[in-house]
């Protein structure tokens, strides 16, 4: 890697939580981020109408982040019993100045009216202005930006979790291919075999067949036989599916996105174990090529959930 540079994302699930809370001036802030899987990214924001100017940033911040998934941003703020956000509170410190500068007055002018209530509650500074709700917005998206870490790092360990459960179908897979590929030959061999035996008896059961010499007859038999057996031949079809398998193991060694590019391979999984299962009829592969199928489907229900 060279130096400076940023390192790649690891391969993530589209399923993820993290949650936490901040005491503000305003009062307490909570915030929750969970995910699930979507074929883009959604994101969804929850919170208090006096806080949707936090939402670009968040929405931003997330975007830099994720690539996939429905995404929910849950934003709250219970204020404290201290804090009324309807209404001025008493500045408790200008209070008592204001007290004590009243009674040294009263000590040097003993005649001077005292003020009134009216007098008082006009007194500069006497009361605190009220928190405005909005002010809390950098908090909401710096306690956003302190979750994200949390909320990646389990849709990275969830990633993992799902990686492994696809390389063990992947690994099946593997072997079911390598054992398709030892015995196929043999198997068309047998087939090709049979069917010429078929094939010779029921000349020598037909008339039409004294008519042409024997020689020439079988030989038009072998040639047709091989023809077909060329046509249910699956040594291409096992030879994709190894392809296949072995870039579905690079992508899940790798980093970043790959969801989308291994749904395209499994989709491809699926046409070869299809042309496999057409072919493997004939050559007494049938249970083989659906098992292959039902591993593939199995890999394409975790798929769902990558990244």
């Amino acid at each position: 890697m060279r130096q400076g540079a940023k390192p790649k994302p690891a391969v993530q699930s589209m399923t993820g939580y993290a949650s936490g809370h901040r005491s503000t001036p305003a009062g307490q802030l909570a915030l929750e981020l969970r995910s699930v899987n979507s074929r883009y990214l959604d994101l969804v924001f929850r919170m208090p109408d006096e806080l949707r100017s936090a939402e670009p940033a968040l929405r931003e911040l997330l975007g830099s982040r994720l690539q996939r998934g429905k995404v929910e941003c849950r934003v709250s703020l219970r204020a404290d019993t201290a804090v009324r956000q309807s209404g001025a509170e008493i500045d408790e410190a200008a209070f008592k100045a204001l007290s004590d500068s009243i009674q040294r007055i009263e000590q040097r002018m003993p005649g001077l009216a005292r003020p009134s209530v009216v007098d008082l509650l006009k007194w500069p500074g006497l009361f605190g202005e009220p928190v405005a709700i909005e002010s809390v917005t950098p908090e909401v998206v710096s306690l956003a930006g302190e979750l994200l870490d949390a909320f990646v790092e389990s849709r990275v360990r969830e990633g993992a979790r799902l990686a492994l459960l696809i390389l063990e179908r992947v690994g099946q897979i593997e072997a079911l291919v390598a054992g398709l590929v030892e015995r196929s030959p043999q198997l068309l061999d047998a087939y090709q075999t049979r069917l010429v035996e078929r094939l010779e008896a029921a000349l020598s059961a037909s008339p039409s067949a004294a008519a042409l010499p024997r020689e020439e007859t079988m030989a038009r038999v072998r040639q047709e036989v091989v023809a077909y057996g060329l046509r249910i031949d699956v040594a291409e079809e096992l030879d994709r599916l190894e392809t296949h398998l072995a870039e579905c193991r690079r992508l899940l060694a790798g980093h970043g996105p790959v969801g989308k590019r291994l749904d395209f391979l499994v989709q491809e999984l699926n046409r070869e174990a299809n042309t496999l299962g057409s072919k493997a009829a004939a050559v007494d592969l049938s249970s083989s090529a659906v098992e292959l199928k039902i591993l593939i489907e199995q890999i394409r229900e975790q798929l769902q959930n990558l990244e």
